[in-house]
């Protein structure tokens, strides 16, 4: 499996921060490895989250809700999830609403991991 790193994070960031705007710059550096990290969290030898579905959602989930960077932090989340997905051959059909819809749900407190998993899963192309 191929996870983002937390440079490959802020370098996709960055990049989307100029293209579509926004202040730039990290708030907590901290914040932003525990959102990274929590994607491979493992007890033991087991994983919390084994599949890449998983790791995916774990790590959306968490770049929302920590809110490490100045600006951007759901389309970070978002942009997150769908590459690491692609790096991974994972694909989805979805609309652009459908995104700005999740991303939004996930700040306001209205949609968790398991929200974004089932999502993933609804908008996965077989």
């Amino acid at each position: 499996m191929i996870c983002l790193t937390t440079d490959e994070v802020i370098r996709l960031h960055e990049k989307l921060l100029s293209a579509t705007g926004g202040s730039p710059g990290l708030r907590d550096q901290g914040l932003l490895e525990s959102a990274v990290w929590s994607a491979d969290a493992a007890f033991g030898n087991v994983e919390r989250y084994p599949s890449i579905e998983e790791k995916a959602a774990r790590l959306s989930y968490a770049l929302i809700s920590n809110h490490a960077f100045v600006d951007g932090n759901k389309r970070i989340g978002i942009l997150a999830l769908l590459v690491t997905l692609d790096l991974n051959d994972v694909a989805l059909q979805y609309s652009q609403t459908e995104l700005i819809e999740l991303g939004l749900a996930v700040a306001n407190g209205q949609a968790k991991f398991d929200d974004i998993l089932v999502w993933i899963y609804n908008h996965k192309l077989d």
